[in-house]
This record gives structure tokens, sequence and C-alpha cells, in this order.
């Protein structure tokens, strides 16, 4: 990866200007916004400044601290001094990296919120050696309640929140998936409930009433809007500047080296070897069409739609974008029938876009967390604008016609004819080196599928 100058925007020089200001802050900066770049700037001017001495921590969701955050130190040549070192992998390979964080190694690690019990459970009551916690994704502590049954990996960290913790930093673009009662767990991590109360009884008995039909809670009139009032010196808000265009964020992958052979072999010699079946392609269009679904995690192995799996690093990848979107419904655009099968049992509570009308009504409702629909099922006319604003690309087809088309269903001229002041977030998830990278690139200029083909040949050295 070569790297590039690094030139913030207004609105990452406002985020790190924000953070800077206080030891305990939030960003509520919409995807799309830089708000990971934003915060490397922070976290520099910190070291640079000698505001810290401790290393820092940064809490996401697995793939997001396994790569994104590292990939980001890398792109800009001004953070390239900032070594990342990612606490992920099995029990052995984590407590080699906090040994490093102890001995103060490198200025930042990153951990997944799911080990975040082990991390308390190692440090057996030892000294919490971070300086600094970057919560990314913050909605992950909505859960947070003094003494209660649920939000283990949040008390986990709460233990150490405000008697080791020098700066605490709650980052996400959606800080209230399920409503204002999500703010005061994440709040807390920032002012011990100074500010919307002690407890969650507190909040709760202030700020909501139970449902007429018993159960749950449903904010009173005022809510919404006193709490923000309430949380309003604590956080920045960054919206991104144009809705009218959809917001693109690739989610790159590296295929598994067993998977790197196999496509290489497709790509090469129109021929791989899929664990024991032999797979032959009889024209390099044919080829084109394996490598792509090798690209994905599953080739068919014959004519009659026989397939085997071969990677689940894209899966791994949707899942980190639905976990990210924090309970916000997502759109999964398909194009094999094996991706389907791997997608519903990867993700039981999804639900193929089929004939059945409910099911379209379901999604618009928002009953719904994720629907994954083909392109051509997904044709002119049909409305999902209601369901959801953020659509991931798990196959991609170098149907130009497919692509935009299903777009549109979800795009932002619909969601402003419906009434929907919100961008549209669109997660391509692309494998490296992969024919992926080709179709992104035909979709984004329009070229025609034959001279996107001969380039990509020569770039590889097979032309």
């Amino acid at each position: 990866m070569t790297a590039r100058e690094f030139t913030p925007s207004a609105d990452q020089r406002a985020m790190a200007e924000h953070l800077l200001a206080g030891p305990r802050r939030g960003l509520w900066a919409a995807m799309g916004t830089g708000k990971t770049s934003g915060t490397l700037l922070t976290l520099d001017a910190m070291l640079l400044s000698g505001a810290t001495s401790k290393p820092t921590l940064v809490l996401a969701p697995l793939r997001v601290a396994q790569s994104t955050w590292p990939d980001e130190a890398r792109k800009w040549r001004q953070f390239q001094h900032l070594e990342i070192e990612p606490i992920v992998g099995d029990a052995r390979a984590r407590a080699a990296v906090l040994a490093n964080a102890q001995a103060g190694r490198s200025p930042i690690y990153t951990m997944n919120y799911d080990n975040l019990q082990w991390l308390m459970e190692r440090l057996d009551g030892g000294s919490f050696p971070f300086g600094t916690v970057v919560a990314d994704e913050s909605t992950r502590l909505k859960s947070f309640r003094l003494g209660g049954a649920k939000g283990r990996r949040a008390r986990a960290i709460a233990a150490v929140a405000h008697k080791h913790c020098d700066r605490w930093v709650n980052l996400t673009g959606t800080p209230t998936p399920q409503g204002v009662v999500d703010l005061w767990g994440q709040t807390w991590f920032l002012d011990a409930g100074e500010r919307l109360g002690r407890t969650f009884t507190a909040f709760e008995q202030r700020w909501f009433r139970m449902k007429r039909s018993g159960h749950g809670i449903e904010p009173l009139a005022h809510a919404a809007e006193e709490i923000a009032e309430k949380v309003r010196d604590l956080h920045l808000t960054i919206a991104p500047a144009d809705t009218a265009q959809p917001i693109v964020r690739p989610v790159e992958i590296e295929l598994p080296a067993r998977a790197r052979q196999m496509y290489q072999d497709m790509e090469r010699q129109l021929f791989a070897m899929v664990g024991t079946v032999e797979v032959e392609a009889p024209s390099f269009g044919v080829a084109m069409g394996k490598c792509l679904q090798i690209a994905s995690g599953a080739v068919y192995t014959d004519t009659e739609g026989a397939w085997a799996e071969v990677h689940d690093a894209k899966i791994a990848a949707l899942e980190s974008i639905i976990e990210e979107a924090s309970g916000m419904p997502v759109l999964v655009s398909y194009e094999f029938r094996h991706s389907l099968a791997r997608l519903l049992k990867a993700f039981p509570r999804g639900r193929q876009l089929d004939a059945n009308p409910e099911t379209i009504r379901a999604w618009n409702r928002g009953d719904l967390p994720v629907l994954f629909a083909h392109p051509a099922s997904a044709g002119h006319g049909l409305n999902l604008q209601d369901g959801g604003n953020i659509l991931a690309f798990f196959d991609h087809s170098w149907n130009l016609e497919y692509y935009q088309q299903i777009v549109e269903r979800v795009g932002p001229m619909r969601q402003k004819q419906a009434g929907h002041d919100r961008p549209v977030y669109l997660y391509p998830i692309v494998a490296r080196d992969t024919f992926d990278e080709d179709v992104i690139y035909r979709q984004r200029t329009k070229a025609e599928v034959q001279q996107v083909v001969l380039d990509a040949m020569k770039r590889r050295g097979n032309g």
C-alpha cells in the first residue's frame, strides 16, 4: 500500500478540536465523514504534545479492529509512525500483544469488544496499561447497566473507565438506533451518569413511561429534546455534506492462501482444484465468472448447480457491516444461488426478497434486520426505501443495469420522495486483486466490459 498525503477536511479538523477540548468526548459522525482519520489526527496531536504517555486502546468490531484501523494508519504518510497492534487471534496471540501494551511498545492497540472480559480477567486486578480508550461503534456500550445482568462486555471495561482511564472517546454514526433509550449506557462512560442519571432506573423514571401494551418503555413527548440538550456539550455531530449522492465505502478483504491459489489457477489456466473436485472452464469468459464466485467464497463445481465453499472472508466482512449499522436494516445484494444459501445460514434473521408482498411490507416496516435481494428481483418500480438506507454488495456482476436498479431501490431520490432526510450508504465488499475490483471500476466509469477486462489483463501481466 503506497502511503498518501493526508490533508484533513474541515470536518476532520473540527473533530480533532472537539476531542482535544476535553478528556471525555463523543463524536456522532455519519458513515463516510472520516471519523477514523479524524481520531488518528487527534491521537497523533496528543502524542506530539505530550498530553498522553500511555498507549491508547481502540475497541471496535473484529474486522474494524483487525484491519480498518491499522490500514487507515498505513494509508497516510503522516500517520505511518503510529504503529497499531491488534489484540486479536487466539488467547496466546492476544496475550503476547497485551504484553507489548504493558511494556508501552506501541502507541495504539485495537481489540474487538468480544474480548473485553478476557482482557480484564487477564489483567486480574493489575495495572490497566491504557491511558485513553476509544470506543468505535460505541453503541456496543448501550446495554450497560450498573449492577445489571445485561451488557457483560461493557461492565468488564466499566470497572476501569473512570478510575484508570485519563481520556475516553465514543465514536458512532448511529448513536440512537433503537431510540434515545440507547444513550444512557454510552454517556455513562463519558460522565459517570452526571447528565442523564446515576443509574438507568433514574434515567428511565425521568424520561420514559411504560407502553400501553405493558411490554417495554417509550419516551415521553419532551424526552428526546431534553436528553439531547443534556449531552450536547459532550458531543460533536457531523453529517455528510452532500446527501444527493450515495456515500460509497468499499470494504476490502484478502483472499485466504488456498482461495488465492485457486483463483490464480482459474484465471491463468481455466482450471482449478476445489478440494478433490476438478473445476474446468471452457472459455475465458466462463473462467472470469468462476473467479468472481471464488472471490465471493464459493464456486459451482458442475453444470447441475453443485457448489463448494472456498472461504468465508466476505461473510465476516458483512457481519461487521451489519454490526456497524447498530440495528439499522441492511439490504444485501447477491448474484449467485450459493451466496444466498450461505447468507441465509450465516444470518438466520435475514430473509430473501421473494414474490410474497408481505416480505416487502415487513422490510419497509423495519421488521427485517437484513434483506437479501438479487438485483434481477429488485427491478423497476420496487420501493424499498422506507426500510433502510444501507446497501451492501456481497457479489458483483458485470451487468451495469442490475447494479443501477438495486441502488435505485433505496437511492437518494427515493429517500427524499419518501420524506427521509438521510444519506444512502453503499458497501461493496471487494476481494483485493480480483475481478471484483474491475467490476467496481466499470460501475464507476461505465466503461465497456471488454476494455475493462483487457486493461485488467495487462495490469496483471496476463495480456
